[in-house]
């Protein structure tokens, strides 16, 4: 049974989640000015004293750098901009955004780490089971059963475990182990790629300089970060960590009528930012963007999906990500397309799945 303080924690928990929320439906205009108010909060705090930088990447936090900006924080802008699309690297250069190198390349990463597919959080159980050791038996058995053991108080049915449709093809390296005949691929997953592309040289970058973050997170956007984001809020000031996310109520319409707002200069890969007839915004290209080699969320893709966009701009750096990263071990080259191939996701023949952007449509119209 749970004791007194465990009680009383997740009480507290629930109830900042609560009121998170209820900020989520604050208006625009009232998000804006707490989001202000939450920037000046962190500069001005006596551990940050003004010390703080801008993690620069797509358009949320390229509007986060004009934001800021807007209301008289200028500091310097930080990105490891070879990741992001040249249209965006474009945009960096604009604004003068300093630029940071990987740790390693793209391929090395994948080579030595393996490949970013699924989820961060299942692409590290996935790694866990391609390498056993004693240390990691017991969570390796809850990847598998969802049983905790004593360390966890011998809970079942928890969320450690894979779902079955990935335990399938993913858990086969522990059917000695735990009497399954499950799947095994010929390839390494990873969660290792963000660490070692944009985390550390960010994170080398704030050590050198003594400077802390201010990050274009919104807890909307979902992913393993939107439950810290709302136990801790906008701004996290701790021996460990210390960093600000002023957007961190901001649902997607806030962001883009913020950019909006601000003029922002919109990278060619999301497109232009548009009303549609009931009033919603969106980006006429990308709604999102990331690091070209990255697989996370692939699986949940209608085409024509990230890949088959990537075709679309770059043929060559389409058909080098697809075919010809690594090798098998009969020697023969593979790359992204194997992957997908494993997992169930369509990727061949993406001319026949794009269709011309608004724009293109408009034109034909006229001709």
């Amino acid at each position: 049974m749970k004791n007194v303080v465990e009680r009383a924690l997740e009480n507290n928990t629930e109830e900042k989640i609560a009121v998170f929320k209820a900020k989520q439906k604050l208006s625009y205009e009232v998000k804006v000015r707490y989001a202000a108010a939450r920037a000046f909060e962190f500069y001005r705090h006596p551990e940050i004293g003004g010390w703080c930088y801008v993690a620069v990447g797509g358009l949320d936090s390229i509007t986060l750098l004009l934001f800021l900006r807007s209301i008289g924080l200028d500091m310097p802008a930080i990105s490891v901009s070879v990741l992001e699309d040249k249209s965006i690297q474009a945009v960096h250069k604009q604004l003068g955004v300093q630029a940071l190198k990987p740790l390693k390349t793209k391929v090395e990463v994948l080579r030595e780490f393996g490949w970013p597919v699924l989820s961060k959080e299942m692409a590290g159980k996935i790694d866990l089971l391609q390498h056993p050791s004693e240390k990691n038996a017991t969570v390796r058995h809850a990847i598998i059963t969802g049983e905790t053991g004593e360390y966890g108080g011998y809970r079942k049915g928890t969320r450690m475990k894979l779902s079955q449709k990935w335990l399938d093809k993913f858990g086969g390296y522990e059917n000695e182990n735990e009497g399954v005949n499950y799947q095994k691929p010929d390839f390494l997953v990873s969660d290792k790629c963000c660490y070692y592309l944009k985390e550390k040289p960010c994170n080398d970058y704030a050590k050198e300089t003594g400077r802390y973050p201010y990050m274009g997170l919104m807890a909307s956007e979902g992913g393993r970060r939107q439950k810290a984001l709302m136990i801790n809020g906008c701004n996290y000031i701790s021996p460990g960590t210390k960093r600000s996310c002023p957007f961190a109520i901001f649902t997607r319409q806030d962001l883009l009528q913020l950019a909006l707002d601000l003029q922002v200069p919109v990278p060619e890969i999301y497109g232009k930012i548009v009303r549609d007839a009931d009033g919603t915004l969106r980006t006429t290209k990308a709604q999102r963007t990331g690091c070209s080699m990255c697989g996370f969320g692939i699986h949940l893709e209608k085409r024509p999906h990230r890949f088959d966009r990537l075709w679309e701009r770059n043929p060559k750096e389409w058909d080098m990500w697809m075919n010809h990263v690594d090798r098998l071990p009969d020697g023969s080259w593979f790359g992204w397309g194997h992957v997908l191939d494993y997992i169930g996701v369509e990727w061949r023949e993406p001319e026949k799945h794009l269709v011309p952007s608004e724009e293109q449509q408009l034109s034909f119209d006229f001709k």
